[in-house]
């Protein structure tokens, strides 16, 4: 089961160069990601700077995206932080929008126990009709949401999906065999996309697809209709891009790399910097390889 589709990519922000959020090339960018193989946006995820946001700012972004592709996309808002109360406001808030979804990241700094997080997730849950799309990223967060509340979660009639990016395939094999089957687990790294729909992965929720959507979604294609061995030949060639997407902190090659494509995104807010001059030249080189823009004069 895909409840929000297969490839849902998790927008970057775009700024203005006086470092307010740019809401009209917000709306285009959702356009130009659905125009090439997303089937859906998450807004104001980690790729999206979502901790250097502010509520309001956030709410403008589900408005913006939602008129933009809401008709013919699905739009699924970054609405967790490390605050249950501030989060289920924030879900409200989402939910008078109208967006199809929200995504709860595990709470970060303050670490909670297992107990802990069922509690924060439920309190949410139960707080809006919304369907609701765990976020387990560790390497951020500090904490595993173990497969035992993931399951205990689950059974919660909106809890219907997890990005999983804790990067441990026994994990997702666990989480596969203890949640229903209607329970859809979407891969949180690009690189692991195609291992992870091996192991019962519906889709992806992707920084790439910014840059290379409609192969991403062609490789996931590809393997769902059996053909396995294409869908290998597209991994082993997106995975430069994989690679470049996270040369250093996400979201900044991404964001740089679209401006390579002549997408300005703007500049970061701090404390996220652009990209160091190697940075920019790994990210260059492997766009050029690629064949996405033309090789520059050296």
């Amino acid at each position: 089961m895909t409840p929000f589709g297969e490839l849902l990519t998790a927008m970057v922000t775009p700024m203005r160069q006086d470092g307010a959020v740019d809401f009209d090339k917000a709306a285009k960018l959702a356009e130009y990601l659905v125009h090439h193989g997303s089937d859906g946006v998450v807004v104001c995820g980690t790729t999206g700077e979502s901790p250097t946001l502010d509520a309001d700012e956030k709410v403008g972004l589900f408005e913006a995206v939602m008129q933009a592709v809401g008709d013919r996309a699905k739009v699924i808002a970054g609405t967790g932080t490390y605050d249950t109360r501030e989060s289920i406001e924030l879900t409200r808030r989402a939910e008078g929008v109208g967006v199809h979804g929200v995504m709860l990241v595990v709470p970060y700094y303050n670490r909670p126990p297992q107990e802990g997080l069922y509690r924060h997730f439920r309190a949410i849950a139960e707080a809006t009709r919304l369907p609701v799309m765990l976020y387990n990223v560790p390497s951020r967060t500090g904490r595993n949401l173990e497969v035992e509340t993931v399951a205990r979660l689950a059974l919660l009639p909106n809890v219907v999906a997890i990005k999983e990016a804790a990067g441990d395939m026994e994990q997702v094999t666990q989480l596969r065999r203890s949640t229903p089957e209607s329970f859809a687990i979407y891969s949180g790294e690009d690189s692991l996309t195609l291992p992870m729909l091996s192991l019962g992965a519906v889709g992806v929720v992707s920084v790439a697809s910014h840059v290379v959507g409609d192969d991403i979604k062609a490789m996931i294609r590809a393997f769902k209709e059996g053909r396995t061995a294409e869908a290998t030949e597209l991994h082993q060639k997106l995975m430069p891009v994989f690679k470049a997407m996270f040369v250093t902190t996400n979201p900044i090659p991404v964001k740089w790399a679209m401006s390579l494509l002549g997408m300005d995104m703007g500049p970061f807010r701090l404390p996220l910097v652009e990209p160091t001059p190697a940075e920019k030249e790994r990210i260059q080189q492997t766009l050029e390889r690629y064949g996405l823009i033309q090789p520059a004069a050296r």
